[in-house]
């Protein structure tokens, strides 16, 4: 990567910044060589790569994956978020708590979601995912030197992808670098499918592509967005592990699109079986002649690299991840300039979901009304949704897009327990919080903001009668809280005052009319004033259950992060 020298208007708060090359890979192979970050070997880095120690120091504070002690003979980190909470999460916690606290051989944590909500609640032990009800007993193996290995399901095959089991695999790819299809033909059947980002935002795939295309001759970068991490959200985990030559086709069709050499995926460091299933991928592009200085004789460079997180929510935000990207922090970038003109190292950046790639290739190889068809009523194409809380089989599901909740319900084998329905969030974490009248509220981006909530992350999480809603919507504001990178106020003291308010008024019985229009107040304060999405949203799913408890279905709109 060559960091760039030009400066666009609104970039100006970010003169001076170190330029490069990122040292968090450097950090990483570290704390993998020796489980942890010694100030020696900091010291040594900032040497050898002449960076000043304080700001190795400034990115190590920041990224929680980092250690800056001696690990733990175990490290068991427990996950405290909603649909962990909804299964009687908390109960686990406290026994484990119990159990271990004191233990100088275990090293017991409360995180933030670990990604595994179909096997909630969840624990990792040594980074390796297991139910709550199995710690003990992984524990104990770990306690004696021995890590199961973590196996991944057979692939599962899924409506959008165009190959057949055993049919030769890039072909939308081939056909493009051979002169086949051209770069126009491909952003046209983008436009006309009406494919959108499908990581939260909703923007218009084609126009997003033509956009950096159209970007005055230079570097141009893609970066393929796999850091989903709010919680309930996992169904880019299913879909790297199962559509690995989806995602990676979707993302070299868009370096060639708009002229990028040089491509990532970021993906989130609790993935590693995926990252795994990533990397063998790559290797395979390498040695099929797909990855390289001159791809199929083409005259094409193409080169694509895992970049692992080092942990936090925050870099799902498009403008913090080419932040963590470059080295820096993690904090966002006030907007303009926008990524596709002012990007990774001040050069125009093609930015996707997981899910928005690997729909690429089904979309140009079939053409986009056959997405189109694909929608129910008026929506188009297919969707993913992870799905979780009180149903009977938590997990992934790819529905035409517009589906109801309550048919994305009744897949999912229905309330757990036969109980009636509480509430929903379908849009994961940060949506607004629907109640039964919203069962028959269409999946889809405009659908949802007409009933008062949001798309969001792809995420149903189902509550059941008998759920305290405002204990819910305080877990999700713990997590914001939690994951707020602080560099904006009204984010970093605005979510924690709401959340100490809404805990003492759950220990004092209730929230009483004043705490509610102080609450209200602040949803309103963080929600306007927020640098980014994470602050804007942070307090829609309280607000909203305030709502629902005085009748309404929501108490406002959803706001547009």
């Amino acid at each position: 990567m060559t960091p760039a020298r030009s400066r666009a208007p609104g970039a100006e708060a970010r003169a001076g910044r170190f330029p490069g090359p990122s040292l968090i890979p450097a950090l990483h192979a570290i704390q993998e060589r020796l489980g942890w970050l010694p100030r020696e070997e900091l010291e040594s880095l900032a040497r050898d790569a002449r960076r000043p120690l304080y700001e190795i120091q400034g990115l190590v504070s920041f990224y929680p994956h980092f250690r800056t002690e001696p690990p733990p003979a175990v490290a068991l980190h427990l996950c405290h978020d909603l649909s962990c909470w909804l299964q009687d999460g908390g109960a686990g916690v406290a026994a484990l708590h119990e159990r271990y606290d004191g233990d100088a051989d275990v090293e017991v944590r409360e995180v933030s979601c670990l990604g595994r909500c179909e096997i909630a609640p969840a624990v990792a032990v040594d980074d390796r995912p297991a139910r709550t009800g199995a710690a003990v007993a992984v524990v104990d193996s770990a306690r004696g030197g021995n890590h199961d290995e973590v196996r991944l399901a057979g692939p599962t095959r899924w409506p959008n992808d165009p190959y057949d089991d055993g049919a030769p695999r890039y072909q939308v790819l081939r056909d493009l670098l051979t002169g086949r299809r051209t770069a126009d033909e491909v952003t046209a059947a983008l436009t006309e499918s009406g494919l959108r980002g499908m990581g939260g935002a909703g923007f218009p795939t084609g126009r997003k592509w033509s956009l950096v295309a159209g970007q005055p001759a230079g570097t141009r970068y893609a970066v393929c967005n796999a850091d989903e991490s709010e919680p309930g959200t996992f169904k880019d985990r299913q879909i790297l592990a199962d559509q690995p030559h989806l995602v990676l086709e979707g993302l070299l069709l868009g370096m060639a699109v708009v002229g990028a050499e040089e491509g990532w995926v970021f993906v989130r460091h609790e993935y590693g079986p995926e990252t795994e299933v990533l990397r063998a991928e790559l290797e395979r592009l390498r040695a099929d002649g797909l990855l390289g200085d001159d791809v199929l004789g083409a005259g094409r460079r193409l080169s694509v690299e895992v970049f692992v997180s080092p942990g936090g929510y925050i870099l799902g935000e498009e403008t913090a991840l080419l932040e963590c990207l470059e080295g820096h922090r993690g904090e966002p970038r006030n907007k303009p300039p926008f990524p596709g003109v002012h990007g990774l190292w001040g050069q125009p950046t093609l930015i996707n979901s997981v899910e928005t790639f690997a729909d690429v290739p089904v979309i140009v190889s079939r053409g986009a009304q056959w997405w189109r068809d694909q929608g129910d009523g008026d929506s188009v194409g297919l969707k993913f949704f992870a799905v979780s809380g009180h149903v009977e089989r938590s997990g992934v599901y790819c529905v035409p897009m517009g589906t109801s909740v309550r048919t994305l319900l009744d897949l999912a084998g229905g309330v757990s327990g036969g109980r009636p329905l509480a509430a929903v969030q379908p849009g994961g974490a940060s949506s607004n919080f629907l109640g039964p009248d919203g069962l028959d509220a269409r999946l889809d981006f405009d659908t949802l903001a007409e009933a008062g909530s949001m798309l969001g992350s792809g995420a149903l999480v189902v509550m059941a009668e008998g759920t305290d809603l405002l204990a819910a919507a305080t877990n999700t504001l713990r997590f914001f809280r939690d994951e707020s990178c602080g560099k904006c106020v009204p984010c970093r003291v605005g979510s924690a005052k709401a959340h100490t308010l809404l805990v003492s008024a759950a220990e004092a019985g209730g929230l009483h009319d004043a705490g509610e229009a102080q609450v209200l107040e602040l949803e309103r304060t963080l929600r306007t004033t927020s640098i980014c999405g994470l602050g804007q949203v942070a307090l829609g799913p309280v607000a909203s259950v305030l709502g629902l408890q005085r009748g309404g279905t929501v108490a406002r709109p959803q706001p547009r992060a």
